[in-house]
């Protein structure tokens, strides 16, 4: 709005300098940019990265299984780390020595993180692996990947605009230099003359 209300103001003011224009002009193209371009960036970096995500969730799901893991040995209580797509993110956990079978039927064995709170000899929890049953996290479902797909596009956006601003500043920030510039050289000309009544007649 400021920059349609300055375009106003200088349409046909007799105050009005070639730079008070151009200033005014910036401000309204850099308005229409940050109104068109930003909001395009933002929907084909989402677009691109809901397609790359979503193609991540499809191979998951076929890379990944979920597997009956069953408690041999209790290593040790620990908190976890973090998990931030799951609900139980930062809850307590045990270490434990498990048996599982890979999805090719191969039998295996090894130290696993389980959520299990009192976890005993024999006891079956749910483990993620791979094609050949290593551990592997759990895999990233539709919903997720739709949210990081929209951040995405909301930050490319901001992004855009930020730039635009920022673009928009420097350019005014030049104008208004060379403008100072010019007022010190008609100063300079002025020299010891100026305010004098009759100096140099």
């Amino acid at each position: 709005m400021r920059a349609i209300t300055g375009l106003w103001r200088w349409r046909s003011n007799p105050l009005r300098r070639g730079t008070d224009l151009a200033e005014a002009w910036v401000a309204l193209v850099a308005l229409l940019l940050v109104l068109v371009a930003a909001p395009a960036a933002g929907a084909v970096i989402g677009t691109v990265a809901q397609q790359s995500l979503q193609k991540s969730v499809r191979a998951q799901r076929h890379t990944r299984h979920l597997v009956a893991a069953t408690v041999v040995t209790t290593l040790q209580s620990i908190v976890s780390e973090p998990d931030p797509e799951s609900p139980t993110s930062g809850s307590a956990g045990s270490r434990v020595i498990a048996d599982w079978t890979a999805p090719d039927g191969t039998a295996l064995r090894g130290t696993v993180l389980t959520r299990l709170k009192s976890p005993h000899p024999g006891d079956h929890f749910p483990l993620w692996t791979d094609d050949h049953g290593r551990i592997a996290a759990r895999p990233l479902d539709r919903a997720t990947a739709t949210a990081h797909a929209v951040l995405a596009g909301a930050g490319a956006a901001l992004l855009t605009a930020g730039l635009i601003e920022s673009g928009r500043r420097l350019v005014v920030w030049r104008m208004v230099r060379r403008r100072y510039a010019r007022w010190d050289q008609a100063w300079d000309k002025a020299g010891p003359d100026w305010g004098r009544t009759g100096t140099g007649s």
